[in-house]
């Protein structure tokens, strides 16, 4: 019988993939997406030194989400990651989608941390 293989370890094999071209600088870090069929997480990574600068995620309580994995709760992270960078004084990001597809949520918060100040 032939075994299908997992949505998410294709998406593990696609972002694999990503990763071998992509990479965050000090001057120019990595915006990284995690989407969960019930949350959505952003980092802004340095790879160089392997440091997390900044983060945001619809699990955080100061964001007041009552629904975390829609598209309206993945703008707020988009806004929330831009503002955070702006004030750790980022402006330019390499975006990396993860493996997922550019659509829905993923591109929701996108749009919103471009809409933020943030430049990819």
């Amino acid at each position: 019988m032939i075994k299908k293989v997992s949505r998410n370890e294709m998406r593990k094999r696609r972002h694999a993939r990503i990763r071998e071209t992509l990479s965050g600088t000090n001057e120019r870090p990595r915006l990284c997406v995690y989407r969960s069929n019930a949350n959505i997480e952003a980092q802004i990574i340095d790879d160089v030194k392997g440091i997390t600068l900044v983060s945001a995620s619809t699990l955080e309580k100061d964001l007041k989400l009552k629904n975390g994995g829609n598209i309206e709760a993945a703008k707020v992270v988009g806004m929330e990651i831009a503002k955070r960078a702006q004030a750790a004084k980022i402006n330019t990001v390499v975006f990396d989608r993860g493996g997922y597809l550019y659509h829905g949520r993923v591109k929701a918060l996108a749009e919103a941390a471009r809409e933020g100040g943030l430049e990819f």
